[in-house]
């Protein structure tokens, strides 16, 4: 199981602290310091949609200019989230056959049986 996110962020820091308080073992994976890659994002479309795994609610997006913004399909939301990976909704919970974004606690414990 990898984790997926970028070190300073409040919440990739409250789903590894519950990730580790409950026994789960995982890798963490840190966008801006391992980098990303085209095959991982196009695994997690496996499982969610583009449009849910960009993020539109940071800086980060806020940032684009409008013609990035309004011309979006998943061919260049990929591209945009590779140039950009704090563009992607964080935490990403990756196992062989499905991906989580964001952390809830109640989510986590569901999923783990906690």
């Amino acid at each position: 199981m990898i984790l997926y996110g970028i070190k300073n962020c409040d919440t990739v820091r409250k789903a590894r602290r519950w990730l580790d308080n409950n026994g789960v073992v995982f890798q963490f994976h840190d966008f801006r310091a391992d980098g990303l890659d085209q095959s991982t994002i196009e695994s997690w479309l496996e499982t969610v949609s583009w449009e849910t795994l960009l993020n539109k609610r940071g800086t980060t997006w806020r940032k684009l200019d409008a013609p990035r913004k309004e011309q979006l399909d998943q061919t260049t939301a990929i591209a945009l989230m590779l140039d950009n990976p704090t563009l992607i909704k964080r935490p990403v919970l990756s196992d062989n056959s499905s991906c989580k974004l964001g952390f809830k606690e109640a989510d986590y414990a569901a999923h783990f049986g906690k």
